[in-house]
């Protein structure tokens, strides 16, 4: 059967942050899970993870690291470990404030881009070649300095709760396309 591809959601645990803009890696891969009538279960103690097996997908493990967000690297690395997955069989799902709110933009690898659970992959990783899908959840205008935390930390409103909705949706679409079509064919198909 092989080592499973991992896709990884990054939020912080907890339900005070259960619906925030920094928690959407978690409700892309909640939709996954939900999709495949999966459930998340405790893992090595630093995650939980959902594990499924489809024929056009083989092996996919959904993981939510319970570290918090600036620790997120070393769930992640636990995770390869326990699985026995290499770093090119993993999508790190992950908010970005830089893009408009509902847009995708998948990566084959380059840096952080400010963001602390992408930069914890990295250090813990050592490298920042793994592909990454952004999920776009910024203003027409970056939030004022010392208010990014507030921001991103802050639920949804109602009036964009739709435009969620459809981004989730095809952020789930795009990690399976990874799975099953690779990072290149996901580039092309689902950038704005």
């Amino acid at each position: 059967m092989g080592e499973p591809f991992i896709v990884v959601g990054l939020g912080n645990p907890g339900a005070e942050y259960e619906r925030t803009r920094h928690n959407t890696g978690f409700l892309v891969v909640d939709a996954l899970a939900r999709r495949f009538g999966g459930r998340f279960r405790s893992g090595g103690g630093l995650y939980v993870s959902c594990r499924f097996e489809k024929e056009n997908t083989g092996s996919v493990v959904l993981l939510k690291p319970l570290t918090y967000m600036n620790n997120s690297g070393v769930a992640v690395s636990e995770a390869i470990d326990d699985f026995g997955s290499s770093v090119g069989q993993i999508l790190i799902v992950v908010d970005d404030i830089a893009i408009p709110l509902g847009r995708l933009r998948a990566r084959a690898s380059g840096s952080d881009g400010g963001h602390n659970g992408l930069g914890s992959i990295i250090h813990s990783l050592e490298t920042e070649s793994f592909a990454r899908l952004r999920c776009g959840i910024g203003l027409t205008e970056l939030p004022e300095p010392g208010t990014m935390a507030e921001f991103v930390l802050s639920p949804f409103g109602p009036d964009e709760e739709s435009t969620v909705r459809s981004m989730i949706n095809r952020a789930a679409e795009a990690a399976l396309g990874f799975v099953t079509e690779g990072i290149d064919r996901t580039m092309s198909r689902y950038n704005e």
